[in-house]
């Protein structure tokens, strides 16, 4: 997945997700924790595939997603093209009105569009690009 997409939440918590994004996603997705302050959204197959791979985990580690699980929702897409983001989700994201969504490879990512725009100013320099770029070995 890529690109970003600039989107707001209605009264009811519902997100519209870009056309491009929801070819990818599905008419069903999960939702879910991220490391940073904002939620990721999984295909129902990505979601397999990341579920399998915790299955295979040993039993303690497994517990350490436990959080990840937990607060994962099961979102449909309505005939208009928007998601239901369960309040949880949202007040762990800071997710208030408008709302980045982001492409990120495998999955994307649901950003409060302030805190997006702190994040992209420290990741987007030429510095830091030359830094991962070297630490993956490009």
């Amino acid at each position: 997945m890529t690109g970003e997409y600039q989107h707001s939440l209605d009264n009811k918590g519902r997100l519209f997700i870009p056309a491009k994004l929801r070819d990818e996603l599905g008419e069903v997705f999960f939702v879910t924790l991220s490391m940073d302050k904002c939620l990721c959204a999984y295909s129902s197959e990505n979601w397999q595939v990341f579920s399998d791979r915790v299955n295979a985990m040993p039993y303690v580690k497994q517990r350490k997603m436990r959080p990840l699980f937990a607060h994962a929702a099961r979102c449909e897409l309505d005939s208009q093209g928007r998601a239901l983001i369960p309040q949880n989700l949202r007040d762990y994201a800071g997710l208030t009105k408008n709302v980045t969504v982001l492409g990120c490879n495998n999955h994307a990512e649901l950003w409060d569009s302030e805190t997006w725009k702190s994040v992209f100013e420290i990741e987007t320099t030429p510095e830091n690009i030359a830094a991962v770029m070297e630490e993956l070995e490009f």
